[in-house]
């Protein structure tokens, strides 16, 4: 059992008497909370119990999609080949960057410069498009400068919401490609 869906108001017991069972009996399972419970205190006991994900009822089923997604870019990052999958530790931008995948976008304080809207422009038009793309190709869809398309995919990258890979082919220096994870 990789992953467990708990909600917090149960006939019998509390989610969190659940999650304390769990852990005390060895099931070391992550868990996404989906509950309509919002105290404070409830989620702080939530997270020290290792909680990965809090869901907040009701949401819409892209919030549900959305949340799934980024728990599986969070564990193929930490199972991933090149965070060392046969190694006994990894690197502190390796735990960050998959930390960071359990977080949309918008919960990640946007740098100086970078707008809520622009930022939800990129990110549309790369759900749309199938496959990579370059900042050049986001400047040229979306009217904007490349160093501005740059400084978006960037974020999202480093966020964990997109991929980022080199992409050769032309000559000169690489470029970076971008693609949405759909995975």
């Amino acid at each position: 059992m990789e992953l467990v869906l708990l909600d917090m108001n149960l006939p019998d017991l509390h989610g969190l008497d659940i999650a304390r069972r769990m852990r005390a009996g060895g099931i070391l399972a992550d868990i996404i909370a989906i509950t309509a419970v919002r105290e404070v205190s409830i989620v702080r006991s939530a997270v020290a119990i290792g909680v990965v994900q809090y869901l907040i009822k009701p949401f819409t089923f892209a919030t549900f999609e959305d949340k799934l997604s980024s728990y599986r870019l969070f564990r193929q990052q930490l199972a991933s080949p090149e965070s060392g999958a046969g190694r006994t530790g990894a690197s502190q931008s390796e735990v960050d960057r998959a930390f960071a995948s359990l977080r949309a976008p918008s919960e990640l304080p946007l740098p100086k410069g970078l707008s809520v809207s622009t930022l939800g422009s990129v990110q549309q038009h790369l759900k749309q498009v199938p496959g990579a793309v370059s900042a050049t190709e986001v400047m040229a869809a979306l009217g904007m400068s490349r160093v501005t398309a740059r400084r978006y995919l960037e974020y999202l990258a480093d966020a964990g919401t997109v991929t980022r890979a080199p992409r050769y082919g032309t000559p000169g220096r690489p470029e970076n490609e971008y693609a949405w994870n759909r995975a």
